[in-house]
């Protein structure tokens, strides 16, 4: 596969006015995946909405290092340094091994992949992201035969993240998937969004996504993953079990202990626009829902 500069992406202006060009193929917006010139076969519950425009997606943020408001991030993250910057995968592995995020872009073929982000609070956006999936990243640690979970660690920097100076949550952020969520093809490490650098508040220089969960989950500014033999305890579970469980599917028919899953707002609609209704796994369910066959999902949230 040829890798894709940055570049060579569509720009801001020509993404925003492709909407008649996915409706006359038939495709919601959230089934294209442009990257390598490829379909994917991802059917996000979209009804045909616009992308949500860059200006959204850059200044209403959650990152509870920089700040509990939806600004704190991209008025206090920019001069954070995000260079130079390394990942270490570790854990239950047969090598460890450490990557700079350079060694990380040159290894990878970069595709663009668009998501929608659903987030715990009820809001959404339709992002298109940078990235890759998450596998190819894993395999290179070749983890053994203990491994059953993968634990995601953000960077510690109080100096430079003013949020992590009071005990919003337990410092450094931690997050976790099972190992065959990790290793499914949508879970994709990203390195930008919109055919740019990933900016500091959306988690430069390396973040997760995993579609089909709440926005929490996927864990910014990433340092270390760890391959692991039982659940690890996320951040957000560790500071309110009852209402943020490990698994975290987006799932319209368990609410929120203090509000309903139901439905949700598009960032960018308009304050005024109608609420959509909320699809199970965000819309991935058939891509997914076999990954939790026989579950109970109003048990594991």
């Amino acid at each position: 596969m040829k890798k894709i500069k940055f570049s060579e992406i569509t720009p801001e202006k020509i993404y925003l006015k492709r909407r008649d060009f996915i409706k006359k193929l038939g495709l919601s917006t959230s089934s294209l995946m442009v990257g390598q010139n490829f379909l994917n076969g991802a059917k996000a519950s979209t009804q045909n909405l616009e992308l949500t425009e860059y200006r959204y997606i850059s200044t209403y943020n959650n990152y509870y290092e920089f700040g509990t408001r939806k600004s704190d991030p991209v008025e206090k993250s920019q001069n954070f340094k995000t260079s130079p910057w390394s990942l270490t995968i570790d854990g239950e592995v047969k090598k460890k091994i450490t990557l700079t995020v350079d060694e990380i872009k040159n290894s990878f073929p970069i595709e663009e992949r668009i998501y929608r982000l659903r987030c715990v609070e009820g809001w959404s956006m339709i992002i298109p992201w940078m990235g890759f999936s998450l596998s190819k990243l894993l395999e290179k640690a070749s983890p053994n035969s203990k491994a059953k979970f993968v634990e995601f660690t953000s960077v510690y920097d109080p100096e430079q993240m003013p949020g992590q100076r009071y005990p919003i949550l337990q410092w450094p952020y931690k997050e976790g998937l099972r190992i065959d969520e990790a290793m499914h093809p949508l879970t994709t490490m990203v390195t930008g969004l919109y055919g740019k650098e990933l900016p500091n508040q959306n988690g430069a220089p390396l973040r997760l996504i995993v579609p089909w969960k709440y926005g929490f989950k996927s864990a910014k500014a990433i340092v270390n993953i760890k391959f692991v033999e039982r659940m690890p305890t996320s951040s957000w579970m560790r500071a309110s079990p009852r209402e943020y469980g490990f698994y975290s599917n987006v799932n319209p028919r368990v609410d929120h202990p203090r509000w309903s899953q139901a439905s949700e707002r598009v960032i960018g609609s308009g304050i005024l626009s109608e609420r959509i209704p909320t699809a199970i796994f965000n819309g991935y369910g058939e891509e997914v829902a076999n990954l939790y066959s026989g579950m109970d999902l109003k048990k594991n949230f």
